[in-house]
C-alpha cells in the first residue's frame, strides 16, 4: 500500500517536473500562444511489447500504400482511418535494454530496465518544452488493474524531466478530475478540493520552514521537494483563471469514478480525461501506459481475467486474448482522433495539428533484446509526417531516430536525441531524422 507520504512526495514530484509556463491571460484557446497554430503529441503505450505480425498487413515487407491493405485484425479498429496512419517496422531499441520493460528507456533510447532510473530526459517530456507552452505543458496517465490503481494513484516509470528525475503517472480518476476540475466542480467534489488544497498549501509552508533549517547540501535537494508543492498550488490558481473555459469540457462525472465495475471503466474515464486536458487546451503532451508501463495491467472489463505477466510468456498473433486488449488500444486511439477532429482549429481541427504515436514499452514483445521496435503514427502533426503508408526499415538505426525526427517536426534543429558518438558508433549507422517518415 502507498502510505500517505509516499503519496504526497508522488504527486509533488510529478507536478514539479510536469510544469511549464503559465497560460498568457486572455487567451481564448489555453494552448496557444500568440497567433501560432498549437501542435500537440500523444504518446500511447502497451505493455508486453508490440508483435510486428499484430500490426504490419500479411505480404507488405517493403515501403508501399496502405490504401489496398488489410489491417491485421488486432489493429482493425482503425481500419476506417488508414489515410492517417503510418506503420514502422525495423527501428531498434537493443541499447535500452528491453526485457519485460525498458521502462524510462522506451521514451528515452537509453539503457532502462527494472529499478534503473532515468539517465537523461525522455522525449515526451523534451517535446512539451519545445511545443507552444500550456498551464500543464505533460500530462502522465497510467492504466492498470484496479488494485494496483487505488494502492498506487502515483507511480513513475516511462517519463522523466533529466536524470534522476521521473516523472509521476496519474492512476486514480478522482484524483486527476479534482487536480483538473476541482475548481469549477460543485458539491462534495468541490469540498473535496478545497481540503486538499488547504492540506497543500499548509505542507507547502510546513516544508518551506523546515528546509531553511538544514545545511546547504541538503537544502538544494529539500528545496526542490518544496517546489513541487508549490507548482502543484500554482496549477490550481492558474486553471482558476480559466474556469469559465474549463467549464466546456470538464467530464461528466458517473458511477465509474466511485463505484467502477471493472479496470477498464477507470482506464475509459482516464482516457475522457486525457482527452478533456487536449481539447481544453490544459495541455499539448498526454503520455498515456496501458500496463503503466510495466508488465502487469488488467482487463476484466473485456472478459480477460489473467493479467500482464503471464499473457506476456503468450504469443500475441493470432491470439483472441491479444486480439481483444490491442483492438481495445486501437478503439482508444480512434475515441482520441475522433475527439480532436471535432474541435475546429485554424483552417481544419485539432487532429490535423496532431500526432499520436502507438507503440510499447517493450519492443516486440516480453523477454526480448529489442532488435525490432515497431511504431504506428495516427497524424501528421500539421503536415510534418507522411501518412497512409508503410515502412520497412533495415534494422540499423535505433528508435532515437524517429525521436530525433519528432523534434526535427516540432522546429529543434537536431541530430541525434539522447545518444552520443561513442553510442551511435554501436547502435546508428546514420545520423539526423528518419527521412522516410518525414513529409
Amino acid at each position: 500500500m502507498l502510505n500517505r507520504r509516499e503519496m504526497m512526495h508522488g504527486m509533488a514530484a510529478g507536478a514539479g517536473v510536469a510544469l511549464g509556463t503559465p497560460l498568457l491571460a486572455g487567451s481564448s484557446n489555453a494552448s496557444a500562444v500568440g497567433n501560432a497554430t498549437p501542435k500537440r503529441i500523444i504518446f500511447f503505450l502497451q505493455n508486453q511489447g508490440l508483435d510486428p505480425l499484430t500490426c504490419v498487413p500479411e505480404g507488405m515487407t517493403s515501403n508501399g500504400s496502405l490504401a489496398n491493405a488489410k489491417l491485421p485484425e488486432p489493429i482493425s479498429p482503425l481500419e476506417p482511418y488508414k489515410e492517417r496512419l503510418h506503420i514502422i517496422n525495423g527501428l531498434h531499441g537493443m541499447h535500452a535494454s528491453p526485457t519485460h520493460s525498458a521502462f524510462f528507456g522506451a521514451l528515452g533510447g537509453y539503457r532502462g530496465g527494472d529499478g534503473v532510473p532515468p539517465s537523461a530526459p525522455t522525449i515526451d517530456f523534451t517535446l512539451s518544452k519545445v511545443l507552444p507552452q500550456t498551464l500543464l505543458p505533460h500530462l502522465c496517465i497510467g492504466m492498470d488493474s484496479i488494485e494496483n490503481m487505488t494502492s498506487k494513484p502515483t507511480i513513475a516509470t516511462l517519463s522523466a524531466s533529466g536524470a534522476g528525475q521521473p516523472i509521476f503517472m496519474h492512476s486514480n480518476p478522482n484524483q486527476l478530475y479534482q487536480m483538473l476540475y476541482g475548481g469549477i466542480s460543485t458539491g462534495n467534489i468541490r469540498r473535496q478540493h478545497e481540503a486538499r488544497s488547504n492540506v497543500l498549501t499548509q505542507i507547502e509552508k510546513l516544508a518551506a520552514t523546515k528546509g531553511r533549517t538544514l545545511p546547504g547540501s541538503d537544502k538544494k535537494r529539500y528545496g526542490q521537494y518544496v517546489q513541487g508543492f508549490r507548482d502543484v498550488n500554482g496549477l490550481r490558481d492558474r486553471l482558476d483563471t480559466v474556469a469559465d473555459h474549463l467549464r466546456k469540457f470538464a467530464p461528466a462525472v458517473d458511477e465509474r469514478y466511485s463505484k467502477p465495475k471493472f479496470d477498464t471503466d477507470w482506464h475509459d474515464v482516464l482516457l475522457e480525461l486525457g482527452i478533456s486536458a487536449l481539447t481544453s487546451g490544459i495541455t499539448n503532451t498526454l503520455t498515456i501506459g496501458s500496463g503503466r508501463g510495466e508488465i502487469f495491467g488488467a482487463w476484466k472489463g473485456l472478459g480477460i481475467e489473467q493479467q500482464g505477466h503471464n499473457l506476456g510468456h503468450i504469443k500475441q498473433a493470432g491470439n483472441p486474448i491479444w486480439i481483444k486488449i490491442r483492438q481495445y488500444n486501437s478503439r482508444m486511439l480512434v475515441k482520441i482522433m475522433e475527439a480532436l477532429d471535432n474541435v475546429p482549429e485554424g483552417s481544419g481541427t485539432m487532429m490535423d495539428n496532431t500526432l499520436i504515436v502507438y507503440t510499447s514499452n517493450n519492443a516486440d514483445k516480453q523477454h526480448t533484446n529489442g532488435s525490432n521496435w515497431p511504431v504506428m503514427l495516427l497524424g501528421n502533426f500539421d503536415g510534418a509526417f507522411k501518412t497512409g503508408c508503410f515502412t520497412q526499415l533495415d534494422g540499423k538505426r535505433p528508435i532515437n531516430a524517429l525521436y530525433t525526427s519528432f523534434l526535427r517536426a516540432a522546429g529543434r534543429n537536431v541530430d541525434r536525441y539522447n545518444m552520443d558518438e561513442k553510442l551511435a558508433k554501436k547502435f546508428d549507422n546514420g545520423t539526423g531524422p528518419l527521412r522516410e517518415v518525414l513529409a
